[in-house]
């Protein structure tokens, strides 16, 4: 084997390992933007519900998260 022809193959082999990590960085964008649009549309669910709680309770009452925690805490 000729120092070129080695050369040659691990060019070869970094450029497969660059193909490679470049593809599954494009996959790992694809999913943290997948992810960041779900993420958006559970706050504003959230958001809904909670602007919906507000609206359903009697005048006067606030909730609050410390009054939902269960009695064996």
């Amino acid at each position: 084997m000729t120092h070129a022809t080695a050369d040659e193959e691990r060019i070869e082999r970094i450029e497969a390992k660059l193909a490679l990590m470049e593809d599954t960085v494009d996959q790992l964008n694809h999913e943290l933007f997948r992810q960041s649009q779900l993420i958006e549309r559970q706050q504003a669910q959230l958001q809904a519900l909670a602007n919906e709680l507000r609206r359903a309770a009697p005048e006067g009452v606030q909730f609050s998260a410390r009054e939902e925690i269960p009695p064996h805490y």
